[in-house]
């Protein structure tokens, strides 16, 4: 279900915070945040976040086409390893 439109994007404030202070200090440092659930704003445009997954943080650099959707859904959270094999074709003849 969709947020509602007069509510607006969510994003963590902490991580506002965190954007501002990198783009007035100017250095372009890796932002490290839990929040997978926040929406990417115009302003994170060539910033490079570490989202978590579960395990490590993903770096995730931002571009224009990334405005609006969920910064979790550049960072997967489970690994395919492949589908189980046919035991029969394993053995030679």
């Amino acid at each position: 279900m969709a947020r509602s439109v007069w509510k607006g994007p969510f994003v963590d404030g902490h991580l506002i915070k965190a954007v501002e202070k990198s783009t007035v200090g100017g250095k372009h440092t890796i932002i490290k945040t839990y929040s997978r659930r926040s929406t990417i704003m115009p302003q994170f445009v060539g910033l490079t976040f570490g989202v978590y997954n579960g395990k490590q943080f993903i770096p995730v650099s931002i571009s224009e086409q990334m405005v609006g959707h969920k910064l979790g859904e550049f960072s997967p959270t489970r690994t395919f390893h492949g589908h189980g094999g046919d035991k029969k074709t394993t053995t030679s003849a």
